[in-house]
């Protein structure tokens, strides 16, 4: 599945909260982002538009480890 490129890191954190992420803080352009469902787990995202293609399939990959699916079926559970 192709990724999309026009994607922004507050489009990006805005997806991420359907999976139960909330904004725990900022620190100049990178927001951290933190879950409790399936154990801990957290995630920087810069708030840049457009997020680069390299930095947007890095954290997708870390956050489809982390609920155990592929990135495919987390990108359809985002809505992209």
């Amino acid at each position: 599945m192709k990724l999309p490129r026009d994607v922004s890191g507050d489009e990006l954190a805005k997806a991420l909260k359907a999976l139960g992420y909330e904004t725990t803080r900022q620190t100049g352009s990178h927001m951290r982002l933190t879950t409790i469902e399936g154990g801990q787990h957290h995630v920087s995202i810069p708030r840049h538009d457009p997020l680069k293609v390299g930095t947007f399939a890095a954290i997708l990959d870390d956050v489809a480890v982390h609920f155990k699916i592929s990135r495919a079926e987390l990108l359809t559970k985002m809505k992209f």
